[in-house]
């Protein structure tokens, strides 16, 4: 199989912490791998080696069948990044920073002025096109950070925890910008840990925790390691709340719990999820039981991901 890249037995040590203990990566072309995990887990060690810009302790790497080691300048001609926080110059304009960039990339003007003309447009920033990034919000300079990291049309892109500081409507933005990065057959890497975030991006997921792969998967077939689904329902007459309890009782097996005031919800294993569903809304139906939210739904990655370590990623954050 083909890969745009891939990383086999990544190992990294700083001094006696160990980051990486035999890290396995990898994307086919035209795709969003999300690696996930908390602060400390081993992502950006992972991304920086991709990048070229650390040397592993063991193990080997490659970006579109190139050694990041043995290749690296060839390597860096092939890569876009984006880290954590914004890194283009504030004291210059956006077309500026763009054009800057081209430059840098051996764009001649002219090409990188139409370059920067085509990814401004594309990130929505044209108008703000001739403003200092010191007079931008924080989301702005966001997707003109992601722009620069597509300046030189990369094959493989690394985006490390690109939303970090964003508020939720800005990183829904981000999200949407970000999936259009695979247009035209460009790879992604998403470092992230907000598991909504993988969900939502992400092709395939490979989770990791204290430098080692504890998971790997798409997101459907990650959340069924946290075993079985749910049903969640919610009564237009909330009143009827402990009708609709009674009903999930009988067709679960179980007994129903209620997250919220006016929602109840059931865990279901196995086949049978899809039978008890079925009854479910044949019984709410024939008791006149109207809902405003009704649902079959897998585990959530944050399920998931107390499922593999035992801990949320909270947990796993304030330890590392």
């Amino acid at each position: 199989m083909s890969y745009a890249f891939q990383a086999d037995g990544l190992a990294k040590r700083f001094g006696k912490t160990t980051a990486l203990a035999g890290v396995e990566l990898a994307a086919r072309p035209g795709t969003v791998l999300g690696v996930l995990g908390p602060n400390g887990a081993g992502k950006t060690t992972a991304v920086r080696i991709l990048a070229t810009l650390l040397r592993p302790d063991a193990g080997r790497a490659e970006v579109c069948g190139l050694d990041v080691v043995r290749d690296a300048a060839r390597v860096r001609e092939l890569i876009g990044l984006t880290g954590q926080y914004a890194s283009v110059d504030e004291d210059l304009t956006a077309r500026e920073n763009l054009v800057l960039i081209g430059r840098l990339l051996d764009l001649r003007r002219a090409e990188a002025q139409a370059r920067a003309a085509d990814l401004l447009a594309r990130f929505e920033l044209t108008d703000d096109a001739g403003r200092r990034v010191s007079t931008y919000s924080g989301g702005m300079r966001r997707r003109l950070d992601l722009a620069a990291s597509m300046i030189g049309r990369p094959a493989v892109i690394y985006l490390d925890e690109p939303t970090t500081g964003l508020d939720p409507g800005r990183r829904e933005e981000a999200w949407r910008l970000i999936r259009s990065m695979t247009d035209g057959g460009g790879t992604v890497l998403l470092t992230t840990q907000y598991l909504e975030e993988a969900d939502a991006l992400a092709d395939a997921i490979t989770v990791i925790d204290r430098g080692t792969v504890i998971a790997s998967g798409t997101p459907a077939e990650l959340k069924r390691i946290a075993g079985g689904q749910t049903i969640i329902v919610r009564p237009r007459d909330p009143g009827r709340l402990i009708e609709a309890a009674a009903i999930l009782n009988a067709v679960s097996g179980r007994d129903a719990e209620s997250p919220r005031r006016d929602v109840i919800s059931v865990p279901v294993t196995g086949d049978d999820g899809e039978r008890a569903f079925a009854e479910a809304v044949r019984r709410l139906d024939a008791a006149g039981i109207g809902v405003t939210e009704l649902s079959l739904r897998l585990p959530s990655l944050d399920e998931v991901f107390f499922t593999l370590t035992g801990h949320r990623t909270g947990d796993a954050e304030a330890a590392a």
